[in-house]
């Protein structure tokens, strides 16, 4: 049964040598091989070739965070709908009721959004 499990085991073996030798490459030895070296001016922050209005840790606005989320709610809801698509002659009334419930369980939460103004950018 272990013997199984050998191949997986390998593949972990090769990800992490790869990925170690990549990382010294990258960062250690590989600044010696590179035709191009650290220079000041390319290291010094820039925006459009002048100097930055703000911080770039600035807030944002917590309307963009609300429609991000309904964004993921409402992907999720059509992640949710093809398996059940592909399964509705097998699943039939019981799989169809269960989806309309869940449909309407999105669909209010959804008027609820747009009449409390979440999705309003004002």
């Amino acid at each position: 049964m272990l013997s199984n499990y050998l191949p997986i085991l390998i593949f972990l073996i090769v990800a992490a040598a790869l990925a170690a030798v990549l990382l010294v490459l990258g960062t250690g030895i590989g600044r010696y091989f590179s035709r191009f070296h650290r220079d000041p001016a390319k290291l010094s922050p820039y925006e459009c070739g002048f100097d930055a209005f703000a911080d770039a840790r600035s807030k944002f606005d917590v309307r963009y965070y609300l429609v991000a989320i309904v964004f993921i709610v409402f992907d999720l809801e059509i992640a949710f709908l093809f398996p059940w698509a592909v399964a509705l002659d097998k699943i039939g009334a019981v799989g169809l009721a269960a989806m309309a419930i869940f449909l309407v369980i999105l669909v209010v939460g959804f008027i609820y959004e747009w009449k409390k103004g979440a999705l309003d950018w004002d």
